[in-house]
């Protein structure tokens, strides 16, 4: 964990702008994630609820998936913003969507709702021993 590197501005206000964006009327739990692609862009993604709940669509998926639909399939930055000051990391799936899409030293920033980076992480720190796709070679 390398304590006390903030995440970038950029980054903090996409986040920060997709979670006022999410769709959560069930939980009432509000998440917004951006991330930078390899090539610069910034994208970003709000939860969306469903009243199935299990089939709801996470921040961190969203903004992955709007990545891939850019065009690009590599980023080596996240930044996640849920509620409050306590600490929204990214669940199990979205851990493993990180992996798939970052290099070992991407960058994930956990930052709360005033904009503050509680936690930075590399991915290894964030999934370690992770199961990838060179594991499938």
């Amino acid at each position: 964990m390398v304590v006390g590197k903030q995440a970038p501005r950029d980054l903090i206000d996409a986040a920060l702008m997709a979670r006022d964006k999410a769709y959560a009327p069930y939980s009432n739990f509000f998440v917004g994630a951006a991330l930078r692609t390899a090539g610069g862009k910034v994208i970003s993604g709000c939860n969306v609820e469903n009243a199935a709940y299990p089939e709801g669509v996470c921040a961190e998926a969203g903004a992955i998936s709007s990545m891939v639909l850019s065009g690009e399939t590599k980023f080596d930055e996240i930044a996640v913003v849920g509620l409050g000051d306590v600490a929204c990391t990214p669940c199990g799936g979205c851990r493993q969507k990180i992996r798939e899409f970052t290099g070992p030293d991407a960058t994930i920033y956990i930052i709360n709702e005033s904009g503050e980076t509680l936690l930075t992480l590399s991915r290894e720190e964030l999934i370690p021993h992770s199961f990838g796709p060179e594991n499938l070679k």
